[in-house]
């Protein structure tokens, strides 16, 4: 494996970087937005099979109980 100097690494990283695409603030936004309304719904969906399957398992405890 070749070595590249110190000087050659920071100039391929800087090119690196250069060729990165940053989002706009609209972009970030959107997408913090979109993050919380997913995870906000499925947080209800978990929650509401949660009641579900404990109703369920309540009614399964009660019948044998």
């Amino acid at each position: 494996m070749a070595k590249t100097n110190p000087l050659q690494f920071v100039q391929q990283v800087r090119a690196e970087v250069s060729k990165v695409v940053w989002p706009t603030r609209r972009e970030v936004v959107l997408t913090t937005i979109m993050v919380f309304i997913m995870a906000t719904l499925t947080g209800i969906f978990f929650a509401l099979v949660d009641v579900i399957i404990r109703s369920g398992l309540q009614g399964v405890l009660n019948l044998f109980g």
